[in-house]
């Protein structure tokens, strides 16, 4: 089983790109499993889902904690064993959104005790680009969807991805760019 996570600020195509990766491996007759967090399948994927969407530091956490329970409860419930590839959308970068210093905190404690792979890829998606994106195709916007936070956000977890095995991928090229770059590295 080879586990890949794709990760990266919102708007940097980590949907897009785990979709086709997983069409691409399946076209190849691999059999694969794909997890987007935070998840609609249960009720700690909802309600970080609903936290996104509220101003205020405690839904700030609660959107954090939440989505963090529901990456675990994927760990705990899926049974990889019988899959070619797992694609996990969304992994340890979720904690770059919590306060600072509970950011790094967090992302040590999950990194040491999540499965982790060599094949993680962070899609950079500059902040400009990411809003253009977010602006263009969203009527509602999360509350960490601003230019604002998405600078802020972009440089937490680039930090968090640069001292880690991170593959960093640039994400404001073309969606086949993303894409070549992906299966390049996988083969």
């Amino acid at each position: 089983m080879v586990f890949v996570v794709i990760d990266g600020l919102d708007a940097s195509g980590k949907n897009t790109q785990a979709v086709r990766l997983c069409t691409s491996l399946r076209s190849t007759g691999k059999t694969v499993f794909l997890r987007i967090h935070p998840s609609d399948d249960n009720f700690f994927g909802v309600r970080a889902k609903q936290f996104l969407y509220v101003s205020g530091k405690s839904a700030h956490f609660a959107s954090a904690v939440f989505y963090m329970i529901d990456v675990v409860r994927s760990i705990l419930f899926y049974s990889w064993r019988k899959y070619d590839y797992v694609v996990f959308v969304r992994y340890l970068m979720g904690t770059a959104y919590l306060p600072s210093p509970l950011d790094k905190i967090a992302y040590n404690f999950f990194a040491c005790t999540v499965p982790t792979s060599n094949l993680m890829f962070f899609l950079d998606v500059s902040p400009n680009e990411a809003f253009r994106r977010i602006q263009a195709t969203r009527g509602t916007r999360e509350r960490f969807e601003s230019l604002e936070e998405l600078v802020r956000m972009r440089r937490k977890a680039l930090s968090l991805a640069l001292t880690s095995n991170w593959i960093i991928i640039e994400a404001d090229k073309s969606v086949e760019d993303v894409a070549e770059a992906l299966r390049s590295t996988l083969s």
